[in-house]
């Protein structure tokens, strides 16, 4: 049985999520600023160094508040963009730094879009290593070429349903690496995730942004032609000339993928502009239909993105209520 010291010793935690292009990042640093915290970024592409405009990567200028307060940022530019980087790699940094941060007295805000990185963090997801079969690997991969992602998928579904309802059909390389783990261990990844790990001893505020679906696939198109504007094409012809290949899992990202396939003649400009764009709003939409699904999450609909202040102090005082954390 719990007793209150239990409870006491819960180390505070704030996510705030959301939909590319919803204002999370604006929106966290007068929060942040509020609270006393510092943000650390769970976004899967931010990691890496040099790639900013692509990423809308906060940049130092714009980490200070309205009220002139300066707010710690982590998790942005660990990396190159050829070093590998998995799940499990953010869940065991996230999580040292909120303890960290929860012992300088501070309140650590959790702000992104990558979802599954979001709930490796606040959820019990266990990340046992298992040996490598290249062969099984190679078998799986080879089904998924010959029938199709949805083959894969429907085959996770029916040995493991709680995996394979958090995976969309194209996430073909998690679907591959949980239907490795169940043929290796004739365990479902679910079971052993739960088998491997206790609750979270995190005291949990989760924060939604949202806005009308018109007025943010508008934004979405305005901040792709901004990129452009800002020197995206040449900031992936720059990785480009430096012998980074287009098939990292870095340059697979949205902005990246699309720019490289117009500087290697696959696409015009044109096209890989709209492409991006069209890309991005599904992108957006899957996002929201990950986080809809948590019921832990208060949603606050953005509706006048030029009021960042008024709906910082809404949101702080939901989180400050909630973590019985006085607004100072």
């Amino acid at each position: 049985m719990k007793g209150e010291g239990d409870i006491i010793n819960k180390q505070k935690l704030v996510a705030i999520v959301g939909p590319t292009a919803v204002g999370k990042t604006d929106i966290s640093v007068e929060v942040a600023a509020n609270l006393d915290g510092e943000i650390i970024s769970a976004d899967s592409m931010q990691v890496y160094r040099g790639m900013d405009i692509g990423t809308a990567k906060i940049q130092k200028h714009e980490m200070v508040s309205i009220n002139g307060k300066a707010i710690p940022h982590h998790l942005l530019d660990i990396l190159e963009p050829d070093e590998s980087f998995s799940v499990a790699d953010f869940q065991a940094l996230a999580r040292e730094l909120i303890q960290k941060i929860n012992e300088r007295g501070k309140i650590p805000l959790l702000v992104g879009g990558t979802g599954l990185y979001v709930n490796a963090v606040i959820d019990p997801y266990n990340f046992t290593p298992q040996e490598t079969d290249y062969d099984l690997r190679e078998k799986l991969y080879a089904e998924g070429k010959c029938y199709g992602n949805e083959y894969l998928h429907q085959k996770l579904l029916s040995l493991d349903a709680e995996t394979g309802k958090k995976l969309h059909p194209n996430d073909l390389r998690r679907i591959v690496r949980a239907l490795e783990i169940y043929y290796q261990t004739g365990k479902p990844l679910s079971l052993i995730q739960k088998e491997h790990n206790c609750r979270i001893p995190y005291d949990l505020v989760m924060v939604g942004l949202y806005c009308d679906r018109d007025i943010l696939y508008e934004r979405i198109n305005k901040r792709v032609d901004q990129m452009i504007e800002k020197g995206l094409i040449e900031e992936v012809q720059g990785l480009l000339k430096k012998g980074y290949s287009p098939k990292l899992n870095s340059m697979q990202g949205l902005g990246y993928r699309q720019i490289a396939a117009y500087l290697t003649g696959l696409l015009t400009k044109e096209e890989a502009i709209e492409l991006l764009k069209r890309e991005t709003r599904r992108f957006a939409k899957r996002q929201f239909t990950w986080f809809k699904r948590d019921k832990r999450i208060k949603w606050f609909n953005i509706i006048d993105f030029s009021q960042k202040i008024i709906y910082g102090q809404k949101i702080t005082e939901y989180i400050s209520r909630t973590l019985g954390s006085p607004v100072e």
